[in-house]
């Protein structure tokens, strides 16, 4: 099995640090609001990586956290928490909108299909397990006091940023953070902020230097040292097998955990750094919850999409490529997908067998950097072989689906719930029938008019003789 390993800039042989046994950590969401498609892309892929390892058999602990404090809206630790500006936008108080959202995304993980972690903590529960690292660093003197809490001195480092290439010296003022012009260098990062003495925050703790709230960066050391070593002796731990997150996290989050990680125990944080790319819309525009210009696995259910097309669609590029996102591109995947859980869901009287030979081209594919695309195109190759029984194809199909997850043991389940999504809404059926009405009196203008808004609602109209179909848009 091999990875891309984002340290090296290259695939490399996976080899755990414990035979058999496998350690991953993946940086979960801030839960400040529903997880949008682009989040979404990362958990399936981590899903895949871990899929691929129990291929492999390896005995897979995978924990990915919930960042509920300490996440600002600036990355460089500037601005205000994340949750802070979600209680005002709703109206309630921290703890309940980190409830509601980590409701919500637990819904999304269960329609996603995605297995169920070893852990998810949260990073409130961690504070006396942060403070211990910030009093560990401190007693190290990697840290210094500033008005507004306890940094980092990134200039201990030697190499400060390799992950991310980072070339530090000439790093301009402003390029990759708002600068704090207390701060002894421009990379230094917040591991403790006071909390604002004009107002009180919803969560704030008592440290040994003030009352405050947590570094992001710190959050992710704590659990992700804890959960993995098995123990809270930060200063003598070990380093774990894999760190995953999204691409956006290596010149800033990831780059400090590794720091602190450095400066904590003197090693490495962990082996391999796997990283996916963003999904993107149209023009490379990328999705973002600051800017409101994203879509949810809700919002596409409610356009007729089931989540697992989604997931499909997510499969079809590779995990480092930007996923170029579109209704148009969705509806070709939901159409695909439907074409094998309808191929599964053919009836068979016999029982097959795994078919050895595309069994070794699909797990060479998966075992070369999860390459999931490669995977996808062996099963068709299968579905097109009629060499190859109906029943031994499925039986093959089935088996990938350990890696897959795209429930093929239940495709008559599943083709009934696309079913079900596919039911025209009422404001559909309407604007189809003021056309109609407006055809019928052959006002064209306006019936072109209510035509085109079904059409921008993803549907389209079919004329009959003395009637009409309303009909999902696919693009054809």
């Amino acid at each position: 099995m091999r990875l891309f390993n984002s340290v090296s800039r290259k695939k490399e042989d996976f080899v755990p640090l414990k035979p058999g046994a496998v350690g991953i950590y993946a940086c979960g969401p801030t839960v400040y609001h529903y997880a949008h498609i682009g989040n979404l892309r990362a958990y399936i892929f981590e899903d895949i990586l871990r899929r691929v390892l129990e291929m492999n058999a390896y005995q897979v602990k995978h924990v990915t956290n919930l960042t509920d404090v300490g996440h600002l809206t600036d990355d460089g630790d500037a601005g205000e928490d994340k949750m802070e500006k979600a209680k005002r936008r709703e109206g309630k108080n921290s703890w309940e909108i980190a409830e509601y959202y980590i409701d919500a995304l637990k819904k999304d993980w269960q329609s996603l299909n995605l297995k169920e972690p070893f852990a998810r903590p949260r990073a409130t529960a961690y504070i006396d397990e942060q403070i211990e690292i910030v009093k560990i660093l401190e007693k190290k003197g990697y840290t210094y006091k500033i008005s507004d809490g306890i940094y980092f001195d990134t200039s201990k480092i030697k190499d400060y940023g390799k992950i991310a290439m980072l070339d530090v010296e000439n790093l301009q003022a402003g390029a990759r953070v708002e600068i704090n012009p207390e701060k002894k260098n421009k990379t230094d990062f917040a591991l403790w902020k006071f909390s604002p003495k004009d107002s009180k925050r919803d969560m704030e703790w008592d440290s040994p230097w003030g009352v405050g709230f947590p570094g992001w960066h710190t959050e992710c050391l704590a659990m992700s040292l804890h959960l993995l070593n098995g123990h809270k002796d930060y200063e003598h731990s070990e380093p774990f097998d894999i760190h995953c997150g999204g691409a956006d996290l290596l010149p800033v989050h990831h780059t400090n955990e590794i720091a602190q990680s450095e400066a904590l125990a003197g090693h490495k944080l962990a082996e391999y750094w796997l990283h996916n790319e963003f999904v993107v819309l149209a023009g490379d525009a990328k999705m973002s919850k600051s800017s409101g210009n994203f879509f949810t696995l809700s919002s596409l259910e409610e356009m007729g999409y089931h989540p697992l097309s989604y997931r499909y669609l997510c499969l079809g590029s590779h995990y480092r490529s930007k996923l170029n996102f579109s209704v148009q591109a969705l509806e070709g995947a939901q159409r695909a997908y439907m074409k094998i859980l309808n191929y599964m869901a053919l009836p068979t009287k016999e029982k097959g067998k795994v078919n050895q030979k595309y069994g070794r081209l699909f797990s060479d594919a998966l075992n070369d950097d999860l390459n999931v695309p490669k995977g996808l195109a062996v099963v068709w190759d299968l579905l097109k072989n009629e060499d190859v029984s109906l029943a031994d194809t499925q039986a093959t199909l089935l088996s990938w689906d350990a890696v897959l997850g795209l429930r093929l043991h239940e495709a008559k389940q599943v083709l009934q719930e696309i079913d079900e999504l596919q039911t025209v809404p009422d404001n559909v059926k309407e604007l189809a029938e003021k056309r109609w009405q407006a055809k019928k009196a052959r006002n064209w203008e306006e019936a072109d008019s209510y035509r085109d808004q079904v059409l921008s609602l993803g549907f389209v109209i079919e004329d009959m003789a003395d009637n009409y179909k309303i009909k999902k848009n696919y693009g054809e």
